[in-house]
């Protein structure tokens, strides 16, 4: 429970600079350059206008986090409408209270995003071919950043402020750990003595005639283009290939392994050098019948790695003084130095554990060197034929040959799809996002997709099968078993209210279920999230209100089968803390801190667009629709 109230308190921040920063590159798009003198707003806050391209995109990467849960796409895209007008009002605010963010501060923060990063580093040339394809400018896109960074700042400055009391997690804890006991009887979904007749299936075709039609379809033909093509095409030679190898040595090298430890006579204002010097000589005359580790536990100073025999782990270079890294680097193992002298005092170092290097040849790892050559050198091949068929895909809307006969490449064709479903390059949600959106749907190449950070593919529509009636005969029968289905849930529906509304009068759950022949199931001390009742059933339980004076609460709970679980309150005993909560109270504190934090910037956030000059074109959302 601690652990989601993090992760949501989290992902705010995630999703508030998402928009801003991350979607440009996610779809790679022109839409932004387009003519919008005849396109209507959908919304404005303050002087920003706001168009239906813009909550598509929105709705794009919005959608990404919801897939496979059935969300209905214009409530998406009305939720996906209101974070922009949020973040554009918390933006307007910012900028009015002078907030700022330093040029130093939003570079470091691009130079961090993986998105400019070749082979982990920064890289410039990547940076400005992505900017480029995008047609931003490098201003541009570091005000956006500055932007996003700023609302960020802002967004921190209430979450981190706030905090949690004592009392705040202990009642935290009383309501997680809270038990409950009930009785419960389950109605079974009703068996229908009457089928559906004729007139009934007609009427509700004719009501329903959208649920019983062919899905629209769509065939594209596309051009795509792939590192790993791009690669194959490299001329190799040994000698490349052997000086590509020395340059990467490092990648195939195992550096060595040396462990370390020490024992330390500090200098102080208690101990002079000479004293912590004459120590360390006399400690070393001891090892000769003395073990290291346990004369380090007796004499070294510095207690901490004095507990573990004077272990200071891994040997790093860089970490400690040149004198220290010098002898640690150069003992042999098992070997004990004489006294080093540091910032710290004298040490006597000893290497515990020592594996040597190994440099794998080039004979060894030539194929693998070959594929990492080939790679490296088609990299700024692939960009440049990205940002090539960017353009030419821009520049000759109504065809795909010109971009292919420019590219070396050929154009493929897919069979028909759905928008849900498809094969071959379609099985791609992208590519079938794409394919059916209004750009291609008017006859025009899609923008760049990218499949991954290797492959890009542009589609251009090929056919077009719109949406179709299916004939009343031929869904009869699908007609009927929904029809069949809707009545027998009515009356399972009816069958519950009316056993409910006899426990609400006081009759005894006992004699209901006996009159109704149905089997009564206890359950004491029921935990949330940690009972074997259905998801839907246990989550009723532990929503309900709790029972007042003696009488228990009565709820119903649907299943997904349809069946209605009369429900039965009878005790709620408050929670108490564990051991392992008492254990995670400071988790538990920042946590539910987060979470106070998170509410009030919504509460902020909301105060300050009622405020804002916000206008919503419902008419400009329905004819997009």
């Amino acid at each position: 429970m601690l652990t989601k109230i993090r992760e949501k308190a989290q992902g705010a921040f995630a999703w508030g600079i998402l928009i801003l920063i991350c979607v440009p590159f996610a779809l790679w798009g022109i839409n932004n350059y387009l003519d919008t003198g005849k396109e209507a707003a959908v919304a404005s806050v303050g002087d920003k206008d706001f168009y239906q391209r813009d909550v598509n995109k929105a709705y794009e990467q919005y959608s990404q986090n919801l897939q496979g849960l059935g969300i209905d796409e214009q409530a998406v895209k009305a939720q996906a409408l209101q974070k922009l007008i949020k973040d554009e009002v918390l933006l307007q605010y910012v900028h009015a209270e002078g907030l700022v963010v330093t040029d130093d501060e939003a570079r470091d923060f691009i130079k961090g995003l993986p998105y400019f990063q070749v082979d982990g580093k920064f890289s410039d040339k990547q940076f400005k071919s992505l900017l480029s394809s995008q047609r931003i400018s490098s201003a541009e896109f570091v005000s956006r950043i500055k932007n996003a960074l700023i609302m960020e700042q802002f967004q921190h400055s209430i979450v981190d402020s706030s905090f949690a009391t004592q009392y705040d997690v202990e009642s935290f804890f009383k309501i997680q750990n809270q038990l409950r006991d009930v009785d419960y009887v389950t109605v079974p979904v009703q068996a229908l003595k009457e089928q559906p007749t004729a007139d009934e299936v007609s009427a509700y075709y004719q009501q329903h005639q959208d649920l019983y039609s062919t899905p629209e379809q769509v065939s594209v033909e596309s051009v795509a283009l792939s590192l790993e093509d791009i690669a194959k095409k490299v001329v190799v030679t040994d000698e490349k290939l052997k000086a590509f190898y020395e340059e990467q040595k490092d990648q195939f090298t195992t550096p060595e392994r040396r462990k370390i430890s020490h024992i330390l006579f500090m200098v102080n204002d208690k101990i002079t050098e000479k004293q912590a010097l004459e120590k360390a000589l006399k400690a070393k005359q001891d090892l000769t019948s003395k073990d290291f580790s346990a004369l380090a536990a007796e004499v070294s100073d510095d207690k901490l790695t004095a507990k573990k025999g004077g272990d200071l782990g891994l040997f790093n270079v860089g970490v400690m003084e040149k004198a220290f890294e010098e002898s640690a680097s150069t003992l042999k193992l098992g070997e004990v130095s004489n006294p080093v002298k540091s910032a710290f005092g004298y040490h006597l170092i000893k290497v515990t554990e020592l594996m040597p290097g190994d440099i794998k040849s080039f004979d060894s790892v030539k194929n693998e060197v070959t594929l990492a050559y080939q790679k490296a050198q088609a990299e700024n091949a692939f960009y440049e034929a990205g940002q090539k068929l960017t353009e030419m895909s821009y520049e000759h809307p109504d065809n795909l040959q010109t971009v292919a006969d420019a590219l070396n490449v050929s154009v493929q064709k897919s069979a028909l799809f759905t928008k849900e479903k498809g094969e071959g390059i379609a099985a791609d949600e992208k590519v079938r996002n794409a394919a059916f959106s209004e750009e291609v749907l008017q006859g025009n190449n899609s923008t760049p997709i990218e499949l991954g950070a290797d492959r890009l593919v542009v589609v251009r529509l090929l056919e077009h099968k719109v949406a179709a009636k299916r004939d009343l005969n031929e869904v009869k029968q699908e007609v009927a078993a929904v029809l069949s289905k809707e009545k027998a849930q009515l009356l399972t529906v009816q069958k519950a209210k009316q056993i409910k509304e006899r426990l609400q009068a006081g009759e005894s759950i006992q004699v209901v279920a006996t009159e109704n022949k149905l089997e009564i199931k206890a359950e004491k001390g029921l935990a949330r999230g940690k009972n074997k009742l259905p998801e839907q059933l246990s989550e009723a339980v532990f929503k309900a209100a709790k029972p007042v004076g003696g009488k228990p609460s009565i709820f119903i709970a649907v299943l997904p089968s349809g069946e209605q679980v009369l429900v039965s309150l009878t005790k709620v005993t408050a929670g108490i803390m564990s051991e392992d909560d008492k254990k995670q109270m400071e988790l538990a504190k920042k946590n539910i801190a987060n979470a106070f934090g998170q509410t009030e910037f919504n509460q902020v956030l909301n105060s300050l667009q009622v405020e804002a000059d916000v206008e919503i074109n419902t008419k400009a959302q329905v004819q997009a629709q």
